[in-house]
C-alpha cells in the first residue's frame, strides 16, 4: 500500500509536466510563420539598401514626405466610413435575427455566411461587373430615370466603399449577433411598464446593453479595413491607393524592400495601437 500510495504522485507529476507538449505544434507553427517573418521584416526596415548595417532612412522616407501620410490618412477614412457602414447595414440585421422565429434567424445566418463561401477575388470582380458605366447598377438606375446619364462608381472610392462595406458587413453582423442575443428581454420589457415607450426603451436600456457588440464589431472591421489590398485595388482609382497597394508597388516595382518592411511596421504599430485603444477604452476584452 506504501508502494502505491508514493507511485500516484509521481504519476501525477509526469502527467503534469508533460501537458506543455500539447501546446508545443501550435507554438512552434506561430514561431517559425508568424514571429520569425515579423522580426525578419523589423530586422530589414532597420537596414541601409545596401545591407551595409543599421539605419532610420527608411522611417526618415515615411515621416519626412507628405504623399506617405496621405496615403495613411486616406487608409484610415475608407476604414472607418467602411466601419460606419457595416454598422448601420448590419445592426438592423442583428437585432431582427434575435426577434425573428428561429427558422427565420437561420436562414438570415445562412445568407450571411454564404458570402465566405465564394472567393474574395470573385466577388470583388463581381462587383467590377456591378459598378462598371454600362453595368447593372447603372442601367437600372437609368431605366428608373434616377439619372440620365451613367455616374462613375468603378476606380473610385465610391468602388472601394461598396466592395468593401459588402465583404466585410458578415463580420459585423457575427460580432453583433451573439451580444444581442444574450441581452435580457425582460429588462426592456421591464422599462416599458415603468412607461417608456418602445423607442425610448429601445435606445436607454436595449442599445447600451448591445454597446460591446458594437465595440468588438468595429474594431475587427477596421483593423481588417486598414489592411484589405485586393477590393481598393480593382475597384479603386489610382489617386485612391491605400497602404498595402503602397506596401505592394514597394516590393514588386520599386524593390525597395526596406521601405516596404518600414511600412509594414507602420501598419502594424497602428493595428496594435487601435487594439490596445479598443481594450482600455471600450473594454473590448470583456466579451472574451
Amino acid at each position: 500500500m506504501a508502494q502505491n500510495t508514493a507511485a500516484t504522485p509521481a504519476k501525477k507529476f509526469s502527467i503534469k509536466n508533460k501537458g506543455w507538449l500539447i501546446m508545443l505544434p501550435p507554438a512552434l507553427f506561430l514561431v517559425i510563420f508568424m514571429l520569425y517573418p515579423m522580426l525578419s521584416m523589423l530586422k530589414l526596415s532597420f537596414t541601409a539598401k545596401d545591407m551595409s548595417g543599421f539605419t532610420f532612412d527608411a522611417y526618415m522616407k515615411f515621416f519626412t514626405t507628405n504623399v506617405y501620410f496621405k496615403v495613411i490618412l486616406l487608409t484610415l477614412k475608407v476604414s472607418f466610413f467602411v466601419t460606419l457602414f457595416t454598422l448601420l447595414l448590419g445592426y438592423p440585421v442583428a437585432y431582427v435575427m434575435t426577434k425573428c422565429s428561429r427558422r427565420v434567424s437561420s436562414l438570415i445566418m445562412i445568407g450571411v455566411m454564404i458570402p465566405f463561401w465564394t472567393s474574395l477575388l470573385v466577388r470583388t470582380y463581381s462587383w467590377m461587373i456591378l459598378l462598371q458605366s454600362d453595368g447593372l447598377i447603372n442601367n437600372i438606375l437609368m431605366k428608373l430615370h434616377i439619372i440620365s446619364e451613367p455616374i462613375q462608381l468603378l476606380n473610385n472610392t465610391v468602388g472601394v466603399y461598396i466592395g468593401m462595406t459588402h465583404i466585410l458587413l458578415p463580420y459585423m453582423i457575427l460580432s453583433l449577433y451573439p451580444v444581442m442575443k444574450g441581452i435580457n428581454v425582460n429588462v426592456v420589457d421591464a422599462a416599458r411598464t415603468l412607461g417608456a415607450t418602445k423607442a425610448k426603451a429601445f435606445i436607454k436600456v436595449y442599445f447600451p446593453l448591445s454597446v460591446q457588440g458594437i465595440s468588438a464589431g468595429c474594431i475587427l472591421v477596421f483593423v481588417m479595413g486598414i489592411g484589405y489590398f485586393i477590393t481598393p485595388s480593382l475597384l479603386g482609382g489610382s489617386d485612391d491607393a491605400m497602404i498595402s497597394q503602397l506596401i505592394q508597388v514597394q516590393v514588386s516595382k520599386l524593390l525597395d524592400w526596406q521601405f516596404a518592411s518600414a511600412l509594414s511596421v507602420i501598419l502594424l504599430v497602428i493595428s496594435l495601437a487601435i487594439l490596445y485603444a479598443s481594450r482600455k477604452i471600450m473594454k473590448v476584452d470583456k466579451l472574451w
